[in-house]
């Protein structure tokens, strides 16, 4: 069986959890390869074009979307993809070898909405986020999504051509056929069986995979030496490619509880902020803060271990990646209570899962687990819930399985 992965990119959240989907497969000896716009990964069984004219036509592709969402003005600050240009990737995924074909975040001009009904390959989608089944926002704080983009439901938020609709319009014309959808999270799963759109398409929750043995516990007071860290303190640590634009990341939330912290003298520690350059908010919380900007995985393997917790406080995560690496490293994360965060953090037993959006209880979380005298008791059961439930080959045998199910 040979086993095409369909991605804008094997970098970002969602092309990672691509990457590493695709390579776990190869661990147990299926032909995958991965078709991507742009790589950063030298890594022969990810195939992009080299030719600059084609990497100029891509990038002019993924930027005519801005002149399109002109149009709108809505105060989702989240990605919006009305996926309208057809690409070449059709031909040439309908004339190769590939038994089936694994789509996964193929937004950004990749495919356009008509496209995907074109593929002619045996289908699998792997949804990172809601756009599969929502209008052109990968994430919705309406819900439209659950009843139809229709004239009257439109949130009040939005003005101007509403795009959102005409995108939905467009895959419900198109997306005839339901495909084999796979989602990371069963919160996840449970918005597309609920969806408008997909609710009558096959679905099953599969968790994006963490390598076991690339992410493991590292000696905590060496990890701190090599990192120049403090040796004695408390110290916590918060991660995001781009915090102050990432609305569902919940920097702001963070904040709040960080500032209830201080103001009631719950506890003293430090703030490590990685994953970003810089961040362009003003923190004055009268705390020492490190900017480590981004890491590349050995040394972010090193902060995960150095650091006594993880803050996660994510408005909403398909998955949670930097919660599975972190727990994978015997690390306790603490979160709000939802969507896939749910399947990582299990309860004041690998961690705290705070009341929804509540930054009290947030600020609380943060206490009971850096003053937790079984704080290594937590991080030992997290690295062991991730062993027994995103390990590589559980989860490349149940793609395989999903494959074979698809080809029958």
């Amino acid at each position: 069986m040979k086993v095409i992965h369909l991605s804008n990119s094997d970098s970002g959240g969602a092309g990672i959890a691509a990457y590493r989907i695709h390579k776990s497969l190869t661990k147990i000896g299926v032909n995958s390869e991965m078709w991507v716009n742009v790589s950063i990964n030298k890594d022969n069984s990810v195939k992009s074009s080299k030719n600059i004219f084609k990497k100029f036509f891509n990038f002019t592709r993924r930027n005519s979307k801005k002149t399109l969402m002109l149009f709108l003005k809505t105060k989702n600050p989240i990605l919006h993809s009305p996926s309208f240009l057809s690409s070449s990737w059709v031909k040439k995924i309908n004339s190769s070898d590939a038994d089936i074909v694994n789509l996964h975040w193929v937004q950004h001009e990749m495919l356009s909405v008509s496209d995907i009904s074109k593929i002619k390959k045996p289908l699998v989608w792997t949804l990172h986020d809601m756009w599969g089944f929502c209008g052109a926002e990968h994430i919705s704080w309406d819900k439209r999504w659950l009843d139809g983009y229709n004239v009257d439901n439109r949130p009040n938020y939005e003005i101007g051509f509403d795009i959102n609709r005409w995108t939905w319009l467009r895959k419900k014309k198109y997306w005839k056929k339901p495909i084999q959808i796979i989602t990371p999270s069963t919160w996840l799963k449970k918005c597309v069986n609920n969806s408008k759109l997909m609710k009558n398409w096959p679905c099953k929750t599969i968790p994006n995979v963490i390598d076991t043995k690339l992410w493991k516990p590292v000696d905590k007071n060496l990890s701190r030496q090599a990192l120049n860290l403090p040796k004695n303190e408390f110290i916590l640590a918060f991660g995001s490619f781009n915090a102050n634009q990432e609305y569902h990341k919940g920097f702001d939330l963070l904040l709040e509880a960080l500032q209830n912290i201080k103001k009631k003298n719950l506890i003293k520690f430090q703030l490590i902020i990685f994953g970003q350059k810089k961040t362009k908010n003003k923190i004055s919380l009268n705390i020492p803060i490190y900017n480590m900007g981004h890491l590349d995985d050995i040394k972010l393997k090193k902060l995960y271990s150095a650091v006594d917790a993880v803050v996660v406080p994510s408005r909403l995560e398909a998955f949670g990646q930097i919660a599975s690496e972190a727990s994978a490293c015997g690390t306790p994360v603490i979160s709000f209570n939802t969507s896939g965060l749910k399947d990582i953090i299990i309860h004041q037993i690998t961690g705290y899962l705070a009341k929804q959006f509540d930054t009290e209880d947030l600020s609380q979380g943060i206490k009971w687990v850096l003053k937790n005298s079984e704080i290594e008791q937590l991080g030992y059961k997290a690295r062991k819930h991730v062993i027994n439930n995103f390990n590589n080959k559980l989860v490349a045998k149940k793609y395989l399985e999903t494959y074979q199910e698809v080809l029958k």
